[in-house]
């Protein structure tokens, strides 16, 4: 169980303001921390590595990472950490870098088997692609299996087909080593479709806690509308179909037909619109 109560002035876009995070989140969970740019997730995250200076506690299973007297090295705290760039060095293929951090080969072949790079071990940065890139960093961030893996929009870079290949290989890497995972994302279907929780900052401050569906699906009233979304998922309860569609920074949930449903693909766009408390969904 990782104990959070901290707190650290910063100057944002509005003037200085205050980040201060109280929150409990449990060994082996799935976070998402989202929120506009400037309310402080990237702090957050460097404060849980040591990168940054707080004022408050940190309890990881009991130890202290961080009081008024003690504040735990980065290098000692069990950490992976996953950058929005790959920070790569050109001269070392994709194995090297991986035994670099840790020397343990079987470890080192069963991440590479699982994001499907094996192949390309031998290989040097420069000749890999964006997504191929952000797996060697992930591989490599997870090479000394860390108790708590921290992502700042490790995806953010990739197109959708990408994106949607890693957030499995993700997903996969975080329920086999079992670690305690914290992602800032600003992608509703990537927090729908990852996370167990989220976190919504607002200028230093948490404004909402809980699931995805609590935190992320919003009404729209009565008023008339029509917009355009990414389809991201068709659930059945009973007898009835939902569509899961991302709008934004939000998702919203439309009842649809059995036959509207064999015309739809989940990732494809669609347009929503209403009327008379009708919504209707095409592709578009």
């Amino acid at each position: 169980m990782i104990e959070i109560d901290i707190r650290k002035k910063l100057h944002g876009a509005e003037g200085e303001m205050l980040l201060q995070v109280n929150a409990t989140i449990q060994t082996g969970s799935f976070t998402a921390l989202s929120g506009v740019s400037g309310s402080g997730k990237t702090t957050f995250l460097r404060i849980l590595a040591g990168l940054e200076k707080a004022e408050g506690e940190i309890r990881v299973d009991g130890e202290i990472w961080l009081d008024s007297v003690y504040v735990k090295p980065t290098q000692q705290r069990k950490i992976g950490f996953v950058f929005q760039n790959h920070a790569l060095f050109s001269n070392m293929t994709i194995e090297e870098h991986l035994l670099f951090v840790n020397k343990d080969k079987t470890l080192a072949k069963e991440l590479l088997d699982i994001t499907q790079l094996s192949a390309l071990a031998n290989r040097l940065p420069a000749t890999l692609s964006g997504g191929q890139q952000q797996r060697v960093n992930l591989c490599r961030a997870m090479m000394n299996q860390p108790t708590l893996l921290l992502m700042d929009e490790p995806l953010s870079a990739l197109d959708n087909t990408m994106r949607a290949k890693l957030q499995n290989e993700i997903l996969t890497l975080h329920k086999r080593f079992g670690t305690t995972t914290i992602m800032v994302s600003h992608d509703p279907s990537e927090i729908y479709n990852m996370a167990e929780r989220v976190i919504l900052l607002v200028s230093g401050k948490v404004i909402e806690d809980g699931s995805p569906k609590e935190v992320l699906f919003k009404t729209s009233g009565s008023a008339k509308f029509s917009f355009e979304g990414k389809l991201i998922d068709i659930i059945q309860v009973d007898v009835v179909y939902i569509a899961i569609i991302a709008i934004g920074q939000q998702l919203t949930e439309i009842v649809v037909s059995h036959d509207e449903i064999n015309h739809l693909t989940i990732g494809q766009m669609v347009n929503i619109s209403t009327k008379a408390f009708s919504p209707l969904i095409k592709q578009t």
